[in-house]
Parts: C-alpha cells; sequence; structure tokens
C-alpha cells in the first residue's frame, strides 16, 4: 500500500505547492482533484500537473471528478471531457459520484439510472484500460455499506469499483463490517480521523488503533490500495509532515495490537 494525498486536502494551494509539499513529507502519490487543480476539459493544465508531478517522482494515484452518475451529463459535464482529461493526467482510476440521493431516498427507478450511467462510463475507461471507483459518501448512493454492496452487485463490470472512508460518526465495529462488505471492490482509501463528527477533525494517530484494525482487514483481503490523506486537521499545511509520518507508520505495521 502507498501513502499519498488528495490534492482536495489544500485547496487554496497551487498544484506545485501540493507536490512539493507531498514530495518532502515522504508520500508516494496523489489523487488530483477535478474542481480546482485539475478541472475537466483543461488538457494543458492536466498535462502540466500530470508532468510536474512525475518529475517529483510521484505517481497520479487517481482523477478526483465531480461527475455525478444519473445527473451530470445531462447537466453539461460530459463524462468524454473527464476522461480525457484524466488520460491527460495518466490516472489509472476515476473516481465519481453514485448519484445525488441517499440511499433512503432513492427509489429502484433511480438506482437503475445510475447504475446505468455507471456501466456506460467504465465501458468508454474500459477501452482505454482504466477504470472508475464510486465515492463512498453520505447523500449518495453509497452511503450505507449495503446500499454500496447493492450498486457494486448491480455494476459487475470489470473496470468499476468503490473507494472507503470511515463513515462519520460510525463506531469502529461498524466501520469494520462495512469495509468487509466492499473490499473485493476497493479501488483505494481515503484516510482521516473525525471523532465523534465532521467537525472535530483529529490528528490521524489518535484513531491509529482503528486504522491498524481497517488496515489489517484490507492486507488480509489480499489487497493493496493506495491510502490517501484526506482532510487534514484545520486544513493547515503545517500539519502534514505529521499527519503523513502517522500515515506511513501505520502501513508499515497494519497488524493491530493484540
Amino acid at each position: 500500500m502507498r501513502a499519498g494525498l488528495l490534492s482536495v486536502t489544500y485547496r487554496k494551494l497551487p498544484a506545485e505547492v501540493v507536490i512539493e509539499n507531498a514530495a518532502a513529507c515522504g508520500l508516494a502519490c496523489l489523487e488530483w482533484g477535478g474542481d480546482v487543480h485539475v478541472p475537466p476539459g483543461k488538457m494543458d493544465v492536466a498535462r502540466d500537473v500530470a508532468r510536474w508531478t512525475r518529475d517529483a517522482d510521484l505517481a497520479v494515484s487517481a482523477y478526483g471528478s465531480y461527475y455525478v452518475l444519473g445527473e451530470s451529463e445531462a447537466a453539461g459535464l460530459s463524462f468524454a471531457s473527464v476522461l480525457e482529461t484524466a488520460l491527460a493526467l495518466g490516472a489509472p482510476v476515476i473516481r465519481v459520484w453514485a448519484g445525488k440521493k441517499g440511499s433512503t431516498d432513492a427509489d429502484d427507478a433511480w438506482r437503475e439510472i445510475v447504475a446505468a450511467d455507471a456501466w456506460r462510463v467504465a465501458e468508454l475507461c474500459q477501452r482505454e484500460g482504466i477504470s472508475i471507483a464510486y465515492e463512498f459518501h453520505g447523500g449518495t448512493l453509497t452511503d450505507t455499506a449495503a446500499s454500496a454492496r447493492d450498486l457494486l452487485d448491480a455494476t459487475d463490470h470489470p473496470a468499476i469499483f468503490t473507494l472507503w472512508q470511515p463513515p462519520t460518526g460510525l463506531g469502529e465495529e461498524e466501520c469494520l463490517a462495512g469495509l468487509a462488505a466492499v473490499v473485493g471492490r476497493l479501488s483505494h482509501v481515503h484516510a482521516f480521523h473525525w471523532w465523534p463528527d465532521a467537525t472535530h477533525r483529529l490528528p490521524l494517530a489518535e484513531g491509529a488503533a482503528r486504522w491498524r484494525r481497517y488496515l489489517s482487514l484490507i492486507r488480509k483481503s489480499g489487497k493493496d490500495p493506495d491510502v490517501l490523506l484526506e482532510f487534514v486537521p484545520g486544513d493547515d499545511p503545517e500539519v502534514l509532515a505529521r499527519e503523513a509520518g502517522s500515515l506511513r507508520g501505520l502501513l508499515e505495521n497494519p497488524d493491530p495490537v493484540e
């Protein structure tokens, strides 16, 4: 497993500074966000960021698009543009959002719309040798592990995977059960420690015990996804070295203490 960083962690910093900071902190890879740093359709930007990333001996882990399945195409964001940008960036996987309705608000017809769009864009990606991964997030069809599992089952395509991150407010055992439900289709992991809610962004080290259990489960499944820092305390660049060190330590020693 490689330790990395989501560029959206530091939306206010230029891409060059994000790269410089990540490299200085011993990280190995970056997921570039499509909202600020690499907007879809900005091909020169994508190529420049790809080159800068490579020159810093970092890898592009993913393209964090804000393409919403079942909605974005009609709203004017074509997946063709997202895909072209991801290819210019050299991203092996594109993050997409599983609609904009939570599982309790989505009827069967909406689920079918999201699944059909997922299949369509996955077919486009497969032709280019890359894949998509569902954002694991509230307010979408991946807001619970059961709903995410249902969506994965409905889109059993070789180019469709899912991300995972600990849902805010869930206890350790619930998070582990949810991770176990989707680990077979896991693409990569977003790492942070919020507790007990999203207003309390704590140092990753304070969640080390639970993260060791998450990483142990992943490793026992045979997966080795990139694990990427997201949302550091205070959005502060000064804490990146500390948070990166914590993440690297967890990856070097993923087994929980018995």
